[in-house]
């Protein structure tokens, strides 16, 4: 799938001067629902994951204004003692909230990612900055999903470059310490039959075997890729449908060993199941995971349970979700997000997917319609 294809009309669409919105209604931005820092720290990854992907001087021009705004939201996010405030009003007043390690995670995975793949030192000082507080702030993760992002984070600087101020003997203890959280969690929870870090597939599941994957890669051990194979393996099985579609586990009620939710199904899970492929394929160079990540693009083309395109590409936006009665037509922050990065991922693998055939579908759909 050429690059050319994807647009991120809808992306700019989503951001003001404050940074990305989170959520729509339609293609219209929701103003009153204000911002989430979440969003803002994917939205630097999507357009860090596109300028490695892009030839173009002018979309590489536009990626990097956006970068911006989604940068200084990120350095505005973060408190005093390192740690990331999730949820603003559209006013940039801070909402109340639980901390969430989710959101600390994705952000230190979003200042790693920076600090690594920009050459601009001027740009590189702003991650660094974020780095250098959020360290001391990552001993405090508790969660499976916050430890999977601080590892595949603290893997980055290892292997990839560290600003200064971040020690690398605290950066490697860090790594060990969330590694072994998530092969204890796989040990507690895991039998012949079910193979996964908790009691239930539940949101996001592709970020747990994906950290170990980042973690065999820079350090290999038979233990580390012996679980991340045995979950991916899982996870995979439970994520596809007849004929390999793709299936994400529903969000109205999960997973377990006794029952599992078919709807709704949501973007963001697919781009984690891709995600997690994708490092799977890197270190194995096994083609079976290279086709999970082309069937995960697919779904959002209209290789699912509905039968429907999700992802328009004519300006890069996709809906919230796909339920019994068809998809959600909001296209908000997460999900469209969740499409950039799934591309991305295809494409950095040379995975293609036909989309001239999505665009014949959209049209007899709505000659139909109309008709």
């Amino acid at each position: 799938m050429a690059s050319s294809v994807i647009k991120f009309d809808h992306l700019e669409r989503m951001t003001d001067d404050t940074g990305l919105l989170e959520h729509s209604l339609g293609r219209i931005p929701r103003r009153r629902e204000g911002y989430s820092t979440d969003d803002n720290a994917r939205a630097i990854w999507v357009c860090l994951e596109w300028l490695a992907l892009c030839q173009d001087t002018k979309t590489n021009e536009r990626l990097y204004r956006l970068l911006d705004r989604y940068l200084a939201f990120l350095l505005w996010a973060q408190n005093e003692d390192g740690t990331f405030h999730n949820n603003f009003f559209f006013d940039r007043t801070k909402e109340e909230e639980t901390p969430s390690d989710d959101c600390f995670g994705r952000s230190f995975w979003a200042a790693a990612m920076a600090y690594v793949r920009l050459r601009d030192p001027a740009r590189r000082e702003a991650a660094a900055e974020m780095l250098r507080r959020a360290i001391p702030a990552a001993w405090e993760l508790r969660s499976l999903r916050g430890s999977a992002w601080g590892l595949a984070a603290c893997g980055v600087l290892l292997t990839e470059g560290r600003p200064p101020s971040v020690d690398e003997q605290e950066a490697a203890a860090l790594a060990a310490r969330f590694e072994e959280r998530l092969l204890s969690a796989y040990a507690s929870n895991a039998d012949a039959r079910w193979r996964w870090y908790e009691p239930e597939l539940t949101y996001a599941n592709g970020v747990l075997p994906w950290a170990l994957w980042t973690a065999y890669r820079r350090a290999p051990r038979h233990e580390v890729r012996e679980v991340a194979e045995k979950s991916l393996a899982f996870l995979i099985d439970n994520m596809s449908g007849p004929g390999g579609v793709i299936r994400p586990i529903g969000n109205r009620g999960w997973c377990n060993r006794r029952y599992r939710a078919d709807w709704d199904q949501q973007p963001l899970d697919v781009m984690k199941l891709a995600l997690a492929a994708r490092e799977a394929y890197w270190a194995t160079d096994d083609g079976r995971y290279r086709d999970v990540v082309r069937r995960c693009l697919a779904w959002f083309y209209g290789e699912n349970d509905g039968k429907v395109p999700l992802a328009d590409p004519s300006d890069g936006s996709c809906c919230d979700g796909l339920g019994p009665n068809g998809p959600n037509p909001n296209r908000g922050a997460e999900s469209t997000l969740s499409y950039l990065l799934t591309a991305a991922i295809a494409q950095s693998i040379s995975v293609e997917v036909a989309v001239d055939e999505l665009v014949h579908y959209k049209t007899v759909r709505m000659a139909g319609a109309r008709v």
